[in-house]
């Protein structure tokens, strides 16, 4: 029986894992679970999972849990110290990494530090600190990738080497907003943005994919997974979301992996690895899709894609910077404080305004991070006070 433990256990991966975990109860073992602030859903985990240890990042919370679950068998901790403590609970033996942002970067490194291995689908960790994650990874456990598109490129180079690699293609829905003229763009709401034609996730990523940043994250998280260069990586817009990507070969074969928009495909093959798992979701019908479509992403409308390629071959902080900016814009957005075609703009001033530097240790990520959010948030003052 392999024993789990959940970082983000009550966003959208994590309720898609447990979902997963529940139908084999003899595979799988719940003994840890982190929660962000949805105090109510974690305790209602806690009591169906029953893991050895629980947290919730607010102490307030936490202490509410701890009142509730007294003479039950778990330990009820919090802050960032009680999700490392998830993270590194000597029974596990995978970590589900799914915290959202860069609050994800430091328990997951824990977790690596620990010899877990870890199915990935928090995309700061290696888009803040690729470099750093990926060498101490090695001798250590082993990252599976949980994103869709990772997973796909994952699959496809099961039995392949690297050597043969041409070209990774990552592909992209397009978001809601692909067909928006210039000036539609002028007037887009955040309700507008959190309506995917494709996927049902959380807010901040839902926006990232309107922008297309979640895309450049991507980009920038292939690079560090498989370890190819920037100019070996491609987006294409696939609006129906059925070919999650593809990897071109040197002998021009190419291998794509195909399914319906269900995260608990790719969460199923990282908790199960190398085998399947039987889920009961509906099979691919291509007769009834008729039509699969491509085409290059605009960058011009989404010009977050380009930013995370700038910043993926400029190196050092600037992909940290890029992150930062982008939580603080996004964030923003949401709040109504800023509007949708600001956000790149806020990130495109702050990584201009960035001296870049070496990222060779944690201390230098959080440094470029924590001066990242304090100069968008002035952006953001300076732009309202006009």
């Amino acid at each position: 029986m392999k024993k789990i433990s959940i970082l983000g256990s009550t966003g959208s991966i994590g309720v898609n894992t447990l979902d997963v975990i529940s139908r084999y109860p003899d595979k799988f073992q719940v003994v840890g679970l982190a929660g962000g602030g949805n105090e109510k859903l974690l305790l209602k985990q806690i009591r169906k999972f029953k893991p050895k240890i629980a947290a919730l990042f607010n102490k307030e919370g936490g202490d509410r849990l701890r009142e509730k679950l007294k003479n039950k068998n778990v330990s009820i901790v919090s802050g960032i110290d009680g999700i490392i403590e998830v993270a590194t609970v000597p029974d596990a033996d995978m970590v589900i990494s799914a915290i959202v942002g860069a609050a994800g970067l430091i328990p997951t490194l824990s977790a690596i530090k620990a010899n877990k291995d870890i199915a990935l689908a928090n995309k700061e960790t290696l888009v803040m600190a690729g470099e750093i994650i990926m060498k101490e990874i090695d001798g250590k456990g082993r990252i599976i990738p949980v994103d869709s598109e990772h997973s796909a490129i994952f699959q496809s180079l099961v039995g392949e080497k690297k050597k043969n690699i041409k070209k990774i293609i990552l592909t992209a829905s397009g978001g809601p907003f692909r067909n928006y003229s210039a000036a539609q763009f002028k007037n887009i709401r955040p309700e507008d943005a959190l309506k995917h034609p494709n996927w049902l996730m959380g807010k901040k990523i839902t926006i990232d994919s309107a922008t297309l940043m979640n895309k450049g994250f991507e980009v920038i998280e292939a690079k560090w997974l498989f370890g190819v260069s920037d100019k070996d990586i491609e987006v294409l817009i696939h609006p129906q979301s059925i070919i999650h990507s593809l990897v071109e070969f040197i002998d021009g074969s190419v291998i794509a992996q195909l399914g319906i928009p269900d995260m608990r495909i790719p969460i199923s093959y990282a908790l199960n690895y190398p085998d399947r798992l039987e889920i009961a979701l509906p099979s691919l019908n291509l007769a009834k899709i008729k039509n699969l479509s491509f085409e290059k992403p605009d960058t011009e409308k989404f010009p977050c894609l380009a930013l995370a390629f700038e910043a993926l071959k400029k190196g050092g902080t600037m992909p940290a910077v890029l992150n930062a900016a982008n939580e603080i814009a996004v964030n923003s957005f949401l709040n109504r404080e800023i509007s949708f075609n600001e956000i790149p703009l806020v990130i495109e001033k702050t990584m201009n305004n960035h001296k870049n530097g070496h990222a060779k240790e944690i201390s230098d990520i959080l440094k470029a991070d924590k001066w990242a959010r304090e100069h968008a948030r002035k952006l953001i003052a300076m732009s309202n006070e006009q």
